[in-house]
């Protein structure tokens, strides 16, 4: 497993991490999965074996139980994983449980220690950005908890590329730690993070961790054109919760896989991670996985390189019009706004 630098940090984190979503299944994340402990202990045996030792989850993720279960599966060997978790969304019907605020984060890093098990939280991001609370109180609160060692690093995931600029200069301003990850959805079907967000993380020092770099479920293979949609599949009760992409885009995209996984003898899902895994500022894509199959698969990803013509052809495949102001940007002024890939 090929390690790589977390952003600008001294951390290093495999290029492939474990995805906990399917931990759990309570709520309506029970469409993704209802691993027990028993089947996490399995997949996380796979996941070390493997070099995979980065293991992402989140407190709304069937409501705490992912963190249960992630935090059973872990037993006996902390020191050997990296745990990343999430906290800002709503967790419980008070006012004051939800968001970035000094009583939500306190109370949230409390109770995602409690259910994981551990004293200590690799790294810790912030699920969402919250207008309503300002940086000062967020990133202090988050200096904080560094200090008193329950989490070791900082990041925040559905930033938009303002949200983190102010918050990165708050930190700087305040000797407060700066964020070094940035998860962030990106996939073939969905390049929208490298119109900003990338560029930013170029110039900041951000490490990109990938969620969904499948595009939803809709790059593994099961949807191609002129074929019917899988019956068993996360994918139809939960598009509504997912980016949505025009099916003709994901058959364009889709197509010029298939080309290539001739050329190469590699499935359409290790092709479409691979391609993402030679995009500058990523760190690591987070992979899911239901069963041992479907991780086994995902991990044939790493281990191999698509040329520079495999990934041309995808890069056009993938194509679209960007919004304003980046289609000006790249159209009139190319020569002072090199885009960042």
């Amino acid at each position: 497993m090929e390690y790589r630098r977390l952003g600008r940090s001294g951390l290093m984190v495999p290029a492939l991490s474990l995805g906990t979503g399917t931990f759990g299944g309570v709520g309506r994340l029970a469409a993704w999965g209802t691993t027990d402990a028993t089947e996490a202990r399995r997949l996380l045996d796979i996941c070390l074996e493997a070099g995979v030792s980065m293991f992402d989850t989140a407190n709304v993720y069937s409501l705490g139980e992912s963190e249960r279960v992630l935090g059973e599966a872990i037993k006996g060997r902390r020191d050997k994983v990296l745990i990343s978790t999430k906290a800002t969304f709503r967790f419980g019907d008070g006012p004051n449980d939800i968001g970035s605020s000094r009583q939500h984060l306190l109370a949230a890093i409390d109770g995602s220690l409690s259910r994981l098990g551990t004293d200590y939280i690799d790294l810790f991001q912030l699920h969402g950005f919250d207008a309503f609370t300002p940086p000062e109180e967020v990133l202090s609160t988050l200096d904080v908890l560094v200090r008193a060692g329950k989490i070791r690093y900082v990041g925040v995931s559905n930033f938009s590329g303002w949200h983190l600029m102010k918050s990165l200069n708050v930190a700087d301003k305040h000797g407060f730690p700066r964020y070094v990850a940035n998860q962030t959805y990106y996939s073939l079907i969905g390049r929208d993070y490298e119109w900003e967000l990338m560029p930013l993380g170029v110039d900041q020092g951000l490490g990109a961790v990938v969620w969904s770099p499948l595009g939803w479920g809709r790059l593994t293979g099961k949807i191609r054109r002129g074929q019917p949609k899988p019956e068993v599949s996360r994918l139809p009760k939960t598009a509504e919760f997912g980016p949505p992409v025009p099916d003709e885009h994901v058959y364009r995209v889709v197509d010029a896989i298939d080309e290539i996984a001739k050329e190469t003898g590699k499935s359409v899902s290790q092709i479409a991670l691979n391609w993402l895994l030679q995009r500058p500022t990523v760190s690591t894509l987070i992979i899911g996985a239901r069963n041992e199959a479907q991780l086994r698969e995902n991990l044939g990803a790493v281990g191999w390189s698509l040329t520079k013509d495999q990934v041309a052809k995808l890069d056009a495949a993938s194509k679209v019009t960007l919004p304003y102001p980046y289609w000006h940007q790249r159209t009139t002024f190319t020569d002072r706004n090199p885009p960042a890939v």
